[in-house]
């Protein structure tokens, strides 16, 4: 009897295996002569050599479905036996507005005219804006674009940035270090990361700094090159702030920079580095500006009625 061991990397075991192993006991089940074991992270084949074969072959087709859906139920196991290539079970889910198929099986799409427009210009451009107020999806769909290149290995890593301004709020009141001080204002940013990557996958990125999250004061000197680079809330850097985060741009680097101008926390006598670059970049090419609006929200029916009174108010 010949054996082989097949070594499962960035690979949730528990969404792989399915509850109590059930998936991979009804692999088991359609190779009654055969032995499959699961240990850790990997699984072990013990049988003849044309089984062993037959069973790699499934294990990995499945693999790349859980890789493209983020899970693994029993009815695609069953759909792989029956030797179909590719089950139809995404149906609707699986169209052109699917940006990538998150943690869980979570769909993640752009759901308004303008997250669309977002989307092809960052397939386009090397170099997007993304201009809009609160609740229209900027930060996370600008994720999941970053998300998509490193799964499509576009990109070899991410870097996710944000300059850590007070709201209303002082720095040097929070207790704890520098982290635990500016983790708070990323915190949007890993509630993102948390429903497009499996846990594991995302605890090693963030290891390993194939995903990168500081603040902008960390980018100074760097030069990004073969990163997908995401600034966020940049109506709150200054000029200076903003020219040295476009200067860090290298090769084969793209980047999408999202702000608010309607929510800017900057002390009155500084400038908003967005607006500044706004009409400094205007008519550059290479460079795409994507507005979105009320119309974008996405949040509760009554942020878009929230946001409407606020600018009549102002205006």
């Amino acid at each position: 009897m010949l054996e082989k061991i097949i070594t499962l990397e960035d690979v949730s075991m528990v969404d792989f295996l399915g509850i109590h192993n059930s998936n991979i006991k009804e692999v088991s089940a359609a190779f009654p002569k055969s032995k499959i074991i699961s240990r850790g992270n990997e699984i072990r084949i013990q049988g003849t050599a044309p089984e062993i074969m037959r069973i790699t072959d499934i294990l990995e087709s499945l693999v790349a479905h859980y890789q493209k859906y983020g899970k693994v139920t029993n009815e695609n196991v069953k759909v792989y036996l029956n030797g179909i290539s590719r089950p139809a079970v995404q149906n609707a889910e699986d169209d052109a507005d699917v940006i990538i198929y998150g943690n869980k099986g979570l769909v993640v799409k752009a759901k308004t005219a303008n997250q669309k427009l977002l989307v092809e210009a960052a397939a386009k451009f090397d170099l997007v804006y993304a201009v809009g107020p609160a609740g229209t999806g900027k930060t996370y769909t600008a994720v999941a674009i970053a998300v998509r290149a490193l799964k499509n290995k576009e990109v070899k890593k991410i870097i996710i940035t944000r300059p850590a301004v007070e709201a209303g709020e002082n720095l040097g009141f929070l207790p704890g270090d520098l982290k635990e001080k500016i983790d708070p204002y990323l915190r949007p940013i890993y509630d993102a990361l948390d429903d497009m990557i499996a846990p594991e996958k995302l605890k090693l990125y963030l290891e390993n700094r194939t995903i990168e999250i500081a603040p902008l004061a960390y980018m100074r000197g760097r030069t990004l090159n073969n990163a997908f680079i995401l600034l966020d809330e940049a109506q709150n850097t200054t000029p200076m702030q903003m020219k040295m985060f476009l200067t860090r741009m290298g090769p084969s680097s793209k980047a999408i920079i999202t702000g608010d101008k309607s929510q800017i926390d900057l002390p009155k006598n500084l400038k908003s580095g967005l607006i500044d670059s706004l009409t400094i970049l205007k008519g550059i090419k290479g460079i795409s500006f994507v507005e979105l609006d009320g119309s974008d929200v996405v949040r509760h029916r009554l942020v878009k009625d929230i946001l409407a009174a606020y600018e009549k108010s102002e205006s």
